[in-house]
Parts: structure tokens; C-alpha cells; sequence
């Protein structure tokens, strides 16, 4: 397995504060900033297809980029 570096954010977050609104999501106001999580996986897609499954799209979270690390 290869190690892979991800960045995600929230975008519900980071649109929460960008407009000066208080952040009901139930996730730190941290998480309107980029986090980089590193994940073990075969490929790229499968990295982000675990981190997916972690952190949902539906709950608002964004992958912006993966690298092998």
C-alpha cells in the first residue's frame, strides 16, 4: 500500500464564517481551514473514497487535493 496526503475541508464551515454566521454544524470552526490526513491506500481514488467515508460530501466536507507522499 502507498501512503497518500489529503487535503479537506468543510465548506459549510468556511461558508458559516466567511459570512460572519455562527457555525451549527456540530465541527470546530477549524474545520473552514484545510486539514492534510494522511491515509495508507492502492490509489488516489481509493484514498479519497476512504476519507469519503469518513468525512461525508453530504455533511459538507471537499477534497482539494491527494498526494503520495
Amino acid at each position: 500500500m502507498k501512503k497518500y496526503e489529503v487535503g479537506i475541508y468543510n465548506e459549510t464551515v468556511k461558508t458559516a464564517l466567511r459570512e460572519g454566521e455562527k457555525n451549527r454544524t456540530g465541527l470546530s470552526d477549524d474545520w473552514g481551514d484545510m486539514h492534510y490526513i494522511e491515509v495508507n491506500a492502492e490509489t488516489p481514488d481509493q484514498a479519497k473514497a476512504k476519507l469519503y467515508n469518513r468525512f461525508p460530501q453530504a455533511r459538507g466536507f471537499v477534497i482539494t487535493e491527494v498526494r503520495e507522499t
